[in-house]
């Protein structure tokens, strides 16, 4: 009877099962990744610059302007401050600084000619590919969450006392009647400053003395009207031509509800630029030029093809993950690829449903995740 027939047949002894062929990567494996992900410190501190110390720089730059002059400076906090750096910096270099992270990871052990070494050890590539997801994700939404609670903060505690609409300073939470009757005290404000679909409907002058009149039925040199006049022409601009709806939706300091899922959605870009990277930094072998192919899909291409109208390749568009994830980008943002943050705001984006957008985006991160894993098993060694 042979040694390995005598080990068969024995009824106490237990053989071990090997796991490292399992495709699930071991806590250590990920701690492991993290750690060498972490002694970069090139990476690390590009990370922390973009996503945690230019938000946190501005933003005091305008806490000391304003608390040393505050008649020429504004409040450093507010909505549209909160807007206009959530939906610009925080996402577009968000997305840069996690694909960079996940090239980084993807390429590696490649560059550092460490792969051989892993692969002699007996563990799945899949495994050791696996590994890498949840040990970047754990330092770019990290970083992600410190810089974006940096600007809730400051958006929420210095925040302005009044509302800027259209140019003027309007008190914040106004009904329809409350606006009305503001609209009629301030009537020069309203005619040169709100939208009324062609000139005011009555002479008013706009800038200054000796700067003439503009507007009404007699042109520029028609008498000025009366302080009624005046009046009766405010309080009817403001109630019409969607004044009221543009400025109901304007907010003082973000809401709970805004902050929360302007958060969510930060995240996700983040997710979506590390998943990318390292899928594509795997099928490519190297960094650089995946960085530089992702920098340029985010920078250049996303933003010209979220709003052309291209024939025959809607679809195509469409397929776009940064297309997509602008789609979901929630509701009192200022839009990504454009101005303004009013009900219309996205109006000339190229048209997506918010199910197609999800469906777009699961791909993406589900698709650039094979491939890098399959990238990774069929490598030579």
């Amino acid at each position: 009877m042979t040694a390995a027939q005598s080990v068969a047949t024995a009824p106490n002894v237990e053989v071990a099962t090997d796991h490292r062929g399992s495709w699930f990567p071991t806590p250590a494996m990920i701690g492991t990744r993290l750690m060498e992900l972490r002694k970069r410190r090139g990476i690390m501190i590009t990370i922390l610059v973009v996503v945690v110390g230019l938000p946190a720089v501005f933003l005091g730059i305008r806490l000391i302007l304003h608390a040393t002059d505050p008649k020429s400076y504004g409040p450093a906090g507010g909505a549209d401050i909160f807007t206009n750096l959530v939906a610009g910096p925080m996402n577009v270099f968000g997305f840069i600084v996690a694909a960079l992270l996940g090239c980084t990871a993807g390429s590696s052990d490649l560059s550092d000619g460490m792969f051989r070494h892993l692969v002699v050890t007996g563990r799945s590539r899949v495994a050791l590919y696996f590994a890498r997801i949840p040990a970047g994700l754990t330092i770019i939404v990290s970083a992600v969450a410190a810089g974006f609670a940096i600007i809730c903060l400051v958006c929420s505690f210095a925040a302005p006392t009044t509302v800027n609409y259209d140019g003027v300073n309007i008190p914040h939470g106004l009904s329809l009647s409350g606006f009305e009757t503001w609209a009629g005290e301030h009537p020069v404000d309203v005619l040169c400053s709100f939208n009324t679909n062609g000139p005011p409907p009555v002479n008013v002058n706009c800038g200054g003395p000796g700067q003439g009149f503009k507007g009404g039925p007699s042109g520029p040199t028609g008498q000025p009207p009366t302080a009624a006049q005046l009046k009766a022409a405010a309080i009817n601009v403001a109630a019409h031509f969607n004044n009221y709806e543009e400025y109901s939706v304007l907010f003082l300091a973000p809401s709970l509800t805004l902050m929360v899922g302007s958060g969510l959605w930060l995240e996700l870009v983040a997710i979506v630029g590390f998943i990318v990277g390292l899928g594509l930094s795997s099928l490519l072998g190297q960094r650089t030029v995946s960085v530089i192919i992702l920098i340029v899909l985010e920078i250049v291409l996303t933003p010209i093809l979220a709003t052309a109208r291209i024939p025959y390749m809607t679809n195509v568009q469409r397929a776009i993950v940064g297309i997509a994830t602008d789609h979901l980008e929630p509701n009192g943002l200022a839009r990504v690829f454009g101005s303004g943050n009013g009900p219309n705001a996205r109006s000339n984006l190229l048209p997506e449903q918010t199910f197609v957008a999800v469906i777009v985006v699961v791909a993406w991160l589900v698709g650039w995740t094979a491939i890098g894993a399959w990238r990774m098993s069929k490598r030579d060694a």
